[in-house]
């Protein structure tokens, strides 16, 4: 955005106009051109959105490999060494839910969605998250009509009991 601010400098402008008695006279205004660009959001704000960019790009691959596991074995992510990816998974799943439910408090405070963030990653990894979002439901929904269960978030007698 440039903000013309009437002060003295090089730049002049000439505006060329008629007046009432339909004479051209040349009107000379000095100008001096600032340049506004918009701050970029807080420290606290940029933070957070990185983290949720970075969250999200290891979360959504993750939640991938727990659905494909879920739909051919019936189980989800095994426990993995001291449960690290059980636990991996879990922390997934809550990043997903985290990020479309900022989304929407978003979308219900300012009319849109979460900011694009640097790179359009921000709104990548938001949109990514409701397709993920999606998918789960979609692939909870099949397992409980074809297995009449789904999975609890610990191991269990039907899973890794």
């Amino acid at each position: 955005m440039l903000l013309l601010s009437p002060t003295t400098g090089p730049l002049c402008l000439s505006l060329n106009h008629l007046n009432g008695t339909h004479k051209r006279t040349r009107l000379h205004v000095p100008l001096r051109i600032l340049g506004m660009a918009k701050e970029g959001s807080e420290s606290g704000e940029g933070i957070i959105e990185k983290a949720a960019i970075v969250t999200g790009l290891v979360s959504t691959p993750v939640i991938a490999w727990s659905l494909y596991t879920l739909k051919t074995t019936g189980c989800g992510l095994p426990p993995g060494p001291g449960g690290s990816i059980g636990a991996l998974e879990g922390v997934s799943y809550l990043v997903v839910v985290g990020i479309v439910a900022w989304s929407l408090y978003t979308k219900t405070k300012t009319g849109s969605g979460l900011p694009n963030g640097p790179f359009g990653l921000l709104g990548a990894v938001e949109g990514i998250s409701y397709l993920t979002l999606l998918a789960i439901i979609v692939v909870f929904g099949l397992q409980y009509f074809e297995q009449g269960y789904i999975p609890g978030p610990l191991p269990a007698d039907q899973c890794f009991g």
